[in-house]
């Protein structure tokens, strides 16, 4: 059986309130009596429970992310999915538990406010951040800690660990600017995102530095998933006059468009170029092979959880904003930019 408090208090002939204050070290127990208490509770095996030692410090033990629904981030994501591994790992091995909960509301606010005033959570850890976030704003209001998995326009004093958006699909427009790809499409995430904005950025800075017009007719707003990806390519490969490669702002909306591709008989890698960004694992076993930008996903999940548990334990964060630096990957699924391109039959 564990070792309680009344066993100490039994062993050192103290009350089990002068036992509790000595193991929390406070000032009104003498020293000889602290370091008493404390030799003996070593001696026994003690251990606090996770319970005591929260409402010693006035923690809830638990951290919490609200999964934003205009965004559509799901459990079922790749790229969230293993972000979410780390932050759990990282979470749990300092004995705190991690909320997760769905907005329903049409205002976000809302449902970080539920969660401030049910005093559950120590903190929130904050992801698909937008240029204008007013959930950081809120949090801020409060005093809560929070730590964001992505930036803002103006982010401030804010805690965020994100990757440099816009050098990642630079990287992807020079490599094929380098293969002979003059009418490069992008099939875009929705960008009020913070994310999506800097990677539509990268896009165009890639196109300017290689000589090449940003041409509307080459561009698609669309959403995160497979069918949108799949449809934004359609509309692409029904222009009179098709790109012969496509950026995608995601793996998913690759794979999406790649599939879109193969349902009309062409073949990516040869007769279009196809490239994501986030290298899930789908990316290098897809046929063919993703080029993609590889980010750590798991390793972002772990660093915001780190960070965010350190602000919570007023302990020291030395650095508050980090931007990872992605890095191309190629695949398969681009190559030099067909000799002869003709436009691509809708599939019969």
């Amino acid at each position: 059986m564990p070792v309680t408090l009344k066993d100490i208090a039994e062993r050192v002939g103290k009350s089990v309130p002068t036992v509790s204050r000595a193991l929390g070290n406070y000032a009104d127990i003498s020293p000889e009596t602290r370091m008493e208490v404390q030799r003996v509770a070593q001696e026994l095996g003690y251990e606090p429970s996770a319970a005591a030692l929260n409402l010693r410090k006035q923690r809830t033990g638990a951290i919490s992310l609200i999964l934003p629904t205009h965004a559509q981030v799901r459990l079922s994501d790749p790229f969230f999915s293993e972000f979410l591994s780390g932050v759990v790992e990282t979470a749990t091995a300092q004995g705190v538990e991690l909320l997760v909960s769905a907005n329903l509301h049409e205002d976000a606010n809302a449902a970080y406010l539920k969660q401030i005033r049910s005093r559950r959570t120590d903190g929130f850890i904050v992801v698909r951040t937008q240029r204008r976030d007013s959930r950081i704003d809120l949090l801020r209001e409060h005093d809560i800690p929070a730590v964001a998995y992505g930036r803002t326009e103006n982010p401030g004093d804010l805690c965020f660990v994100d990757e440099d958006g816009v050098a990642g699909i630079r990287q992807v427009v020079d490599h094929l600017a380098s293969l002979g790809h003059q009418r490069i499409a992008y099939i875009s995430e929705p960008t009020f995102l913070m994310k999506a904005y800097h990677r539509l950025l990268g896009f165009r800075q890639g196109l300017e530095k290689n000589g090449l017009q940003f041409e509307p007719d080459l561009y698609v707003e669309t959403n995160f998933r497979q069918r949108s990806g799949r449809q934004s390519a359609a509309h692409l490969f029904d222009l009179p006059d098709p790109p012969t490669a496509i950026v995608a702002a995601n793996d998913l909306l690759a794979l999406g468009a790649m599939h879109e591709a193969q349902s009309r008989n062409m073949v990516v890698g040869r007769d279009v170029s196809i490239t994501g960004f986030d290298d899930i694992q789908l990316a290098e076993y897809a046929h063919p092979s993703l080029t993609t930008v590889h980010l750590p996903a798991q390793e972002f999940g772990r660093m915001v959880a780190e960070m965010l548990l350190k602000l919570i334990n007023k302990q020291t964060v030395e650095q508050r904003q980090i931007i990872y630096q992605p890095s191309l990957i190629v695949r398969a699924s681009s190559a030099p930019a067909p000799a002869h391109k003709t436009s691509a039959p809708p599939p019969a």
